[in-house]
């Protein structure tokens, strides 16, 4: 079985159709949820895009021993493993933090491409005549890579996606098998989609050609909606509902492809993000270590070969990243290694397995972490409530000058996280905060880090 993985970078899974957004553009990827299993309840572990691309790889929960930096060459990974197994293994992507200063994360890969000129990527040194106020909404770096673009091919996810294409072509039916992983950087700020499809959302806006960045400067609470006006902030939400439906043009564009080269019969495909963003909800724009719903859960949609015997439709089990490295060695026949921590999720799409799993737990790195001075949170999401666990040794306010302290929400009532039930219901906080204990320890975290994560 040939597979294919795609992971869009920040694609928030309550703006896709399939998960019951009603007002976003997503048919394509609507349409190809349709012949696959869409997981309702998929969260990320590690935070944010290199430590989820160190789960993916391993299989592992690597952000009890792991932080932002390049995958250890001892690691025992999925690339590498499907190639000894038998596969031609490509990555394609322009997530140039896979790529640049020696991350290592094209190790196993027979081939990689690399689209350049993503965020601040080192690419282009061409001056630019833009504006001093677009330069501070992103970088001059980002600003000279774009500069010569003109047309919608000549966008970021439309090069991906096109050389993807062209890959496919050239190796469909040249190979007894292969595994392409491509790792698209969009939707992920800077929200700049071409203007037809911000207009789509927003066409009333006068205030000009911007560029949406979840993090505006000039303000000492940078990336908090106190940045911005409500009218701003409805447009930046329409800048990333554009950049939204751009991606599924293109992916869309990518899976006709498949069906055209008549892939579909023996190739598995996965489509996936690493985490969301803000868009104004809780008071915060971009990213964030606090991993509210919006952030932590993630979209998942996996599509067999008809003659694998899964029954399309939904899956309302919780999920997480890390399984998805031995669910794509079972379906390519390979034994996990001791290493793995996860387990595959096709036990749950063939029915198989009903066993619930209890928590998802979901968190920056407790080494390092790279958006905090330290980490402050961890999310436990279980099937009915999510725990924000606050660290002991946390800051005494966040950046809006709450207190930082543990949040319960109820997510059958309240799925947009607005009452915090944490002293209401401290039974069910310690429910939560033991079953993460036990599962930590499991996974190797050591109990003087986790008693950080005690009552509070």
């Amino acid at each position: 079985m040939n597979i294919i993985q795609i992971v869009s970078d920040t694609f928030r899974y309550d703006h896709m159709g399939c998960y019951g957004n009603k007002w976003i553009h997503t048919e394509h990827l609507d349409k190809f949820a349709e012949e696959s299993v869409v997981f309702e309840r998929a969260y990320t572990a590690s935070f944010p895009t290199i430590p989820h691309r160190y789960d993916l790889f391993t299989g592992r929960y690597t952000f009890i021993n792991s932080t932002w930096a390049p995958l250890p060459r001892d690691e025992i990974i999925l690339s590498q493993l499907l190639r000894q197994a038998g596969y031609v293994t490509m990555l394609i992507g322009d997530t140039y933090h896979l790529f640049r200063d020696g991350t290592y994360y094209d190790r196993g890969f027979d081939g990689w491409l690399w689209i350049r000129g993503q965020e601040w990527d080192r690419y282009m040194t061409n001056p630019t005549k833009d504006p001093p106020e677009r330069k501070k909404v992103m970088s001059t770096q980002y600003l000279q890579n774009v500069s010569s673009r003109q047309f919608e091919e000549d966008y970021f996810i439309a090069q991906t996606i096109t050389a993807a294409a062209r890959w496919l072509e050239l190796n469909y039916d040249q190979h007894e098998k292969f595994f392409l992983h491509i790792d698209a950087f969009d939707p992920h700020e800077p929200w700049d989609p071409p203007k037809w499809y911000t207009d789509i959302y927003d066409p009333d806006w006068e205030g000009g050609d911007v560029m949406g960045s979840a993090y505006i400067p000039g303000s000492s609470k940078r990336g908090l909606t106190t940045d911005l006006t409500e009218r701003e902030l409805k447009h930046l939400r329409a800048l990333y509902a554009g950049e939204v439906t751009l991606v599924d043009r293109w992916i869309g564009m990518l899976l006709q492809k498949i069906e055209d080269l008549g892939l579909l019969e023996n190739t598995a495909v996965i489509f996936t993000s690493d985490h969301g963003t803000y868009l104004g909800e809780h008071g915060y724009l971009g990213k964030r270590d606090h991993l509210y719903e919006e952030c932590a859960h993630v979209p998942l949609v996996i599509r067999l070969p008809d003659s694998e015997g899964v029954q399309r439709g939904r899956c309302g089990e919780l999920v997480q990243s890390p399984e998805l490295m031995p669910t794509i060695l079972e379906m390519a026949e390979v034994k996990s290694p001791s290493t793995v921590q996860a387990k595959s999720l096709l036990p749950l799409m063939r029915g198989e397995e009903s066993q619930e799993r209890e928590i998802a737990v979901s968190s920056p790195s407790f080494i390092k972490p790279r958006l905090s001075p330290r980490i402050v949170w961890i999310t436990i999401t279980s099937k009915d409530w999510a725990l924000l666990a606050a660290a002991r040794n946390a800051p005494p306010k966040d950046e809006l000058g709450r207190n930082v302290e543990s949040e319960l929400y109820d997510l059958r009532a309240d799925p947009n996280e607005t009452r915090n039930l944490y002293n209401e219901k401290p039974d069910v906080a310690e429910e939560l905060r033991s079953k993460m204990f036990t599962f930590l320890r499991s996974m190797g975290a050591k109990d003087e880090v986790l008693s950080n994560w005690a009552q509070k």
